[in-house]
């Protein structure tokens, strides 16, 4: 899975996203999932999630 779909995607999950200021370097980071942002049911970049440590990013991989 590649975290496009909400439906996917559920709080407790560990998954690898690309923070804001990361955009276009390829570099993720790990984290799990808090909160789920993306309100609508699929998103091409990723749906955005904010990972218990704070941080908020777009879901490249599912872990």
């Amino acid at each position: 899975m590649n975290g496009t779909r909400r439906a996917d995607i559920r709080p407790g999950i560990s998954v690898m996203v690309e923070l804001a200021q990361d955009k276009r370097t390829g570099r993720l980071t790990g984290g799990t999932v808090k909160e789920i942002l993306t309100s609508s049911p699929n998103h091409p970049h990723g749906i955005k999630v904010m990972l218990e440590s704070g941080l908020v990013g777009r879901i490249k991989k599912i872990i």
